[in-house]
C-alpha cells in the first residue's frame, strides 16, 4: 500500500496515511483515460449549430439571366453558394455528439488517473478543510501553504458552504464533493487535493 503524508491547512504535517492499492495503486492506462476525457467533452457539446443550404435560403427561384449570349458565367440561382446571401455548402445541422462508455471502463479510467497523480506526487491529502468566515483570503493562504500555484481541484467529503464560497473567486482553485469525482477533472488539474474523509469514501466505494 502506498503511504502518503497528511497535511494541515497551514501546510504543516499531520501524520501519514496508507492508501488502498485497489484504488490508488492501479496500473496506468492512457488509452482508457483518453477515452473517458473524450466522452466527457463530447457529452458537453450542444450540437445546436444550424445554417441554411441553398434549398433553404429564401428567394432565388428565378434564373438571374439567360443561359447564353450575355458574356456572364452560367447561373441558375442567386442563392447558390458563390453568391452573397447564398446558401452554405455542407451546412452544419443540429446533431447529437454524445458518446457512451462502459461503466467498468469509466471506473478503471478514474482509478488509473488517481493512481497516476499519486505516483507523480500530485496528490495531496489534508486532515480536514475548515474555513471559519468564508473569506477568499483564507483559501489563498491555504493555497500558498500547500504549494497549489497551478490549477488544483479540491474534493470534499461534504458540501461546506464556507469553503465553496471562499474558493469560488480563485481562478486556479475549484471545489467539488467527492461524489462528483471524474477522470476529466483529475486530468485537467495539475494537483488533486482530498480530505482524509473523502479518501476513505473513495476507498469504500471503489475498493
Amino acid at each position: 500500500m502506498p503511504t502518503i503524508k497528511v497535511y494541515k491547512m497551514d501546510g504543516t504535517e499531520a501524520g501519514t496515511m496508507k492508501l488502498n492499492d485497489k484504488v490508488f495503486g492501479v496500473e496506468y492506462n492512457e488509452p482508457l483515460i483518453h477515452q473517458a476525457v473524450v466522452t466527457r467533452l463530447a457529452n458537453e457539446r450542444q450540437g445546436t449549430k444550424s445554417t441554411l443550404t441553398r434549398t433553404e435560403v429564401r428567394g432565388g427561384g428565378r434564373k438571374p439571366w439567360r443561359q447564353k449570349g450575355t458574356g456572364n458565367a452560367r447561373q441558375g440561382s442567386i442563392r447558390a453558394p458563390q453568391w452573397i446571401k447564398g446558401g452554405v455548402v455542407f451546412a452544419p445541422k443540429p446533431r447529437d455528439f454524445s458518446k457512451d462508455m462502459n461503466k467498468k471502463a469509466k471506473v478503471a479510467a478514474l482509478l488509473s488517473a488517481l493512481s497516476k497523480k499519486v505516483a507523480d506526487g500530485e496528490f495531496v491529502v489534508v486532515d480536514k478543510l475548515e474555513v471559519k468566515e468564508g473569506k477568499t483570503k483564507e483559501m489563498v493562504a491555504f493555497q500558498k501553504a500547500l504549494g497549489l500555484e497551478k490549477s488544483a481541484i479540491i474534493y470534499m467529503d461534504n458540501d461546506d458552504v464556507n469553503v465553496i464560497r471562499a474558493a469560488q473567486n480563485i481562478q486556479k482553485l475549484s471545489t467539488l464533493p467527492v461524489a462528483q469525482i471524474s477522470t476529466y477533472e483529475i486530468v485537467a488539474n495539475a494537483k488533486v487535493v482530498m480530505t482524509k474523509a473523502a479518501v476513505k469514501k473513495i476507498e469504500e466505494v471503489y475498493a
